[in-house]
Parts: C-alpha cells; sequence; structure tokens
C-alpha cells in the first residue's frame, strides 16, 4: 500500500507569509524600473542622433508630469537595489586577510564609501554643487 506524498499548498498569498519575501519581491521588481529607465535613456540617444527637432521631442516627454513620477519611482527602485545590494555584499563576495575574513561592515562600508564618493563626483561634474 502507497502513501500519496503530501503537496503543499501555494497560494497567491505567499508572498506576504514573512516580511523577507516580501523584501525579496521588492528587490526584484525593481528592475522593471531599472530596465525601463535604461531603455528610456537610449531612446533620448537616439533621439539626440536624429536632430534637434527629435531631441526637443525628447525633452518634452521628460518634462511631463508622468515621466517626474516614473524618474522619481526609478530612482527609489536603484536606491533600494543599491542599498539591498551592498548590505548582501559580504555574504556573495568575502574578503580573507590570511586565516580570518574581513568584518562585514568594513565590506558594507566600503561600498557605501564609494558609492558616496562617486555620487559627489557626479553632482560636482554636473554643476549641482
Amino acid at each position: 500500500m502507497s502513501r500519496k506524498p503530501y503537496v503543499r499548498p501555494v497560494t497567491a498569498e505567499w508572498i506576504f507569509r514573512h516580511p523577507r519575501y516580501v523584501r525579496y519581491m521588492v528587490r526584484e521588481f525593481s528592475c522593471l524600473f531599472i530596465g525601463s529607465w535604461t531603455l528610456l535613456m537610449v531612446w533620448g540617444l537616439k533621439q539626440l542622433a536624429e536632430g534637434r527637432a527629435a531631441w526637443s521631442v525628447f525633452l518634452d516627454v521628460l518634462k511631463t508630469p508622468e515621466s517626474v513620477v516614473f524618474h522619481v519611482l526609478a530612482l527609489a527602485f536603484a536606491a533600494y537595489h543599491s542599498v539591498t545590494w551592498f548590505r548582501l555584499a559580504p555574504k556573495a563576495l568575502p574578503v580573507q586577510r590570511g586565516e580570518d575574513f574581513v568584518a562585514d561592515g568594513v565590506i558594507s562600508g566600503a561600498h557605501f564609501a564609494v558609492w558616496a564618493v562617486l555620487s559627489a563626483a557626479v553632482l560636482l561634474l554636473a554643476g549641482a554643487f
């Protein structure tokens, strides 16, 4: 006599069972906004190559309220994605010095520090300061 194996029911609400699952899915969902922003920038380069009139149309599209909302969301998702990756970096890239491993906080802190320096450099080059 054989027994049927237990099959755990999977519902659509599995994501809400634990906050860890929600954070994971938000991180995965962020790629849609980051990818869309990348495609928007590629379209902008195409418009720039086509001439002044096409570039003006692209700039007008960027000034719409929908575009501003999209850019704010894309920035928020990109920042969330970056922060979660920098927190994960010590697990994905453990650094060993001799017999010991470098502390997780040092690795994450180095990532955040480089991010801050590069962001400041970009803002400086853009004339924001």
